[in-house]
């Protein structure tokens, strides 16, 4: 869940502060400056993101954040996080429920210290208190390792190169266009549309490298869970999730704990999370 709100959100900002380059005229630049300004835009974009992670996904899910709990259930939720967050070293982050049928949770936010952890209602109904435990701390782990800042880097690079090779490939095509129509060209917005689709086209290939490294911070944060809440909670958690989800009938999107069929070729590198069976092999060999 937070994987998915962030690219969406770091791609619309990449497009929007690519049209802004366009209009500066920085695409006319020598390829140097254009490189220095991709870089300056594209971890901008990045950070912007970051910053923006919390409120994008308290808005894309409308979880309520518990401030005054309502019932005993809310109590514990507080009370558990309240106690890993301690464990981890961390400050108390923000505790949000919101309504969905099925079984999610995230965390994000720019900082170790004041981040957001969300669980769905599907998640408190279908899992008993143990497990949902283990995916508190699961979370708690993300937020521990710094996973969001060091994704926010990352993604950084890799706007960078988006940036700067969009608009390349495009000075390349409105040259060629100029030679064969006599000087006409794209045009400005003929160019502009291009890097825009280009950026679109790059920036989707370019999410592999975010996804792989989604996919190994898996394992750190499925250790930390084990050492928070239990090897044996963190095990059960991951088959309570495989046993409820089918893949016939998995929604297409991102979700928590990436429970998805054993997928092969290109389908693969755009998975955020590994298969849940190599999860619980990992766990299972880790002493304890």
């Amino acid at each position: 869940m937070r994987i998915i709100l962030y690219l969406a959100t770091n791609l619309a900002i990449l497009v929007l502060l690519g049209i802004v380059m366009s209009l500066l005229g920085i695409d006319s630049r020598s390829t140097s400056g254009l490189l220095v300004f991709a870089a300056l835009f594209g971890m901008g974009g990045s950070f912007i993101s970051l910053a923006m992670s919390k409120w994008m996904a308290k808005k894309a899910t409308r979880a309520r954040v518990i401030d005054q709990p309502a019932n005993a259930s809310e109590q514990w939720l507080l009370d558990t996080v309240r106690r890993q967050a301690a464990a981890a070293e961390i400050g108390m982050p923000e505790v949000a429920v919101y309504e969905a049928a099925d079984m999610n949770a995230f965390a994000t936010g720019m900082k170790r210290d004041d981040a957001l952890v969300a669980v769905s209602t599907g998640l408190l109904k279908n899992m008993n208190r143990d497990e949902v435990e283990a995916v508190l701390a699961h979370e708690i782990s993300h937020v521990a390792c710094g996973d969001m800042v060091t994704l926010a880097l990352i993604q950084g690079v890799v706007n960078t190169f988006v940036i700067f090779l969009s608009r390349l490939v495009a000075s390349l095509i409105n040259n060629a266009l100029r030679q064969d129509r006599d000087g006409g060209g794209l045009g400005f917005l003929g160019y502009m549309g291009v890097t825009i689709v280009l950026e679109l086209v790059l920036g989707f290939f370019a999410s592999m490298i975010v996804m792989a490294f989604s996919r190994k911070r898996e394992f750190r944060a499925d250790s930390g869970a084990a050492y928070l809440a239990g090897k044996q909670k963190m095990i059960e958690a991951l088959r309570r999730l495989q046993a409820h989800h089918e893949p016939s009938k998995l929604p297409d999107q991102l979700a928590a704990f990436g429970i998805r069929p054993r997928e092969g070729g290109l389908a693969a590198l755009f998975r955020s999370h590994p298969p849940i069976e190599e999860r619980i092999e990992a766990l299972q060999r880790l002493p304890g």
